[in-house]
């Protein structure tokens, strides 16, 4: 049984970890990945939340809620599952752990950045109640889709 728990500094490096193996496997490490993984902890510290996935005693997939001040928004960024456990909805999981938090804490609005290439991960987002929005000023030269959950346009 797969059980959800919020970020401990504990699982640092599995979070980057899972990270690095979906990058690597499908695109290449960018400048704002290297960003991301020396300051994991600054995603809670400034106001968002880090999701894994456990598995037998192992951290098996992970997402993060970011906080974008700047933005008054957030963002689903690095979602990731082991290969070794994909397809056991683990992704989906995830998903709706993050929305249900969101919910629970007035955020109304999420947004990410995908590639259209990885069907599977633009079908689950889909699932999850994301449209697609214009792709304008996207932070990773990987993505080609930009997508939104509202949770005003969810109810």
């Amino acid at each position: 049984m797969v059980r959800i728990e919020t970020y401990d500094p504990k699982y640092r490096n599995d979070f980057i970890r899972l990270n690095r193996e979906w990058i690597e496997t499908h695109f290449k490490i960018e400048a704002l990945d290297i960003e991301t993984f020396s300051h994991v902890d600054d995603i809670v510290e400034q106001g968002g939340q880090i999701f894994l996935a456990i598995y037998d005693g192992d951290v098996v997939g992970c997402c993060a809620l970011k906080h974008h001040e700047a933005k008054q928004s957030y963002e689903l960024a690095k979602m990731a599952v082991s290969p070794r456990h994909q397809g056991k909805h683990i992704g989906y999981l995830l998903g709706k752990t993050v929305l249900e938090y969101a919910q629970k804490n007035g955020i109304n609005r999420i947004f990410l950045e995908g590639n259209t290439r990885l069907k599977a991960s633009i079908a689950l987002y889909r699932k999850l109640g994301f449209d697609e929005i214009p792709l304008k000023g996207n932070a990773y030269e990987r993505c080609n889709i930009l997508m939104e959950w509202n949770f005003m346009g969810n109810i």
